[in-house]
């Protein structure tokens, strides 16, 4: 493989008792603009954003660790027992291993410090210290246990911090720079999409949230800004965890009369489960899919084509599973690498986050110059005002957190996931819709 080859630390907890509880909590990776902070109410206010301290400590201007002439370490933090986010640290690897076969940054080759969780607050915690104190930046990492290593970097904030955390405390730290980091707000674009094709189906909608605190607070920013655009949501419930059969919940959803079905939080698992469900009561609302049901596996997984033909997807990316391969030259640049990195991989959101979170990285620190310090990259960080991974993401704005009023509307259709409705990629959007703006919820 190209470049500096990864030292790997893997943890080997048992976890097999805790796999299940992950995909509940993964609400607010889905969608470009969301909320995972509790506690919030759901009166309407848009056009503001997060607020955000951005100061960079003096300390950091002359802090060159794991800095050498010829490399620059980083530190991926991620759950890796089970391969459950395996992907956050193989992107992050295919992307350096991509800038590394050009030669590395200013001459530099970055080299990926691997540091394995175990799912466990205490790991994260560990290793999160450890990367701070090895390596130049921590960059691409994802776990549900990021709370733990957010702690270990608001107390040193001289440590840059390239990911899209989980955890909006540590999303909102002053060195944490994402390429999409949420800022508590929900993009209204696609919502307002759907009320105007569907108008009265808008009036009925239904909802299946994970019994997770972090998607129950992500489900009540999303039912605001639903609200705000004029749907009517007449069935919203939680489902455990473990749940694997929705027939239940079909059949209460027809009752209620909904006529248009949102499950656009639910990973790839539960969103077949319910497609299934779906098909067995011969129950055809109007179906719309999420970035994190984006996958190989939906719709075999849903019981083929058949099941699934007609369903809709409103994603914060490219079809970077390879249907854009074509009109998209980022997408063919990430899956060469990323199969180079890992071959027989396949690509996740989690694969593309440490991607884009390694390229934002990359492109910093070429901005720092021939001798940065991590001043000097938190500095560059800072000062991205517009960034989209070469087109594979919508246009995010590190500097300010704040959220894209951009998507791209897919359609399950003869099996494949293809572009619906959306503009041409040579357009001004480079491919994805634009409208609507972002709903905050009143604190």
């Amino acid at each position: 493989m190209p470049g500096t080859s990864p030292r790997r630390r893997v943890n080997g907890s048992p976890l097999r008792h805790r796999v299940a509880s992950f995909v509940g909590v993964l609400a607010c990776v889905a969608l470009t603009a969301c909320s995972s902070t509790a506690g919030q109410s759901t009166s309407s206010t848009t056009g503001a954003s997060a607020s955000t301290g951005r100061s960079i400590p003096t300390s950091a201007f002359s802090d060159t660790t794991g800095l050498t002439s010829t490399t620059v370490s980083i530190g991926n933090v991620s759950t890796l027992s089970l391969g459950l986010f395996k992907g956050a640290l193989i992107g992050t690897e295919a992307y350096a291993d991509y800038v590394n076969s050009r030669g590395g940054v200013n001459g530099r080759k970055i080299r990926v410090d691997s540091y394995d969780d175990g799912f466990t607050g205490a790991l994260n915690k560990q290793y999160t210290t450890e990367a701070a104190q090895r390596d130049f930046a921590l960059v691409g990492g994802f776990s549900l246990e990021d709370s733990f290593g957010g702690a270990v970097l608001a107390a040193d904030p001289d440590v840059p911090n390239v990911t899209n955390p989980l955890d909006h405390s540590t999303a909102l730290l002053p060195n944490t720079v994402g390429p999409q980091v949420s800022n508590g707000g929900w993009g209204t674009g696609g919502l307002e999409y759907f009320v105007k094709k569907y108008p009265t189906a808008a009036h009925a909608v239904g909802d299946l949230i994970a019994d997770q605190p972090s998607a129950v607070a992500s489900w009540q920013t999303e039912k605001g800004a639903m609200e705000h655009v004029g749907i009517h949501v007449v069935y919203d419930h939680d489902y455990a965890v473990t749940q694997s059969d929705f027939n239940a919940n079909v059949i209460a959803m027809r009752n209620a009369g909904v006529k248009m079905l949102f499950i656009d939080q639910m990973p790839a698992n539960y969103a077949a489960s319910v497609l299934r469900a779906l098909d067995q009561q011969d129950f055809h609302p109007v179906v719309i899919l999420g970035t994190s049901a984006y996958s190989e596996a939906l719709i075999p997984d849903s019981g083929g084509a058949a099941v699934v033909n007609g369903s809709y997807l409103i994603l914060n990316s490219a079809l970077f599973l390879g249907e854009d391969a074509s009109v998209q030259p980022a997408v063919p640049t990430f899956l060469t690498w990323v199969h180079t990195a890992a071959p027989g991989f396949k690509p996740d959101l989690f694969t593309l986050y440490g991607w884009t979170s390694a390229e934002l990285f990359a492109q910093a620190l070429a901005s720092a110059g021939a001798h940065p310090t991590r001043g000097s990259l938190l500095r560059a960080l800072q000062r991205v005002t517009s960034f989209d991974a070469g087109g594979i993401i919508v246009t995010s704005h590190p500097s300010s957190r704040s959220s894209s009023n951009c998507f791209l509307l897919a359609r399950i259709e003869n099996g494949k996931f293809q572009r619906f409705d959306d503009p041409p990629i040579s357009g001004s959007t480079g491919g994805y819709l634009c409208g609507g703006g972002v709903y905050f919820p009143r604190s």
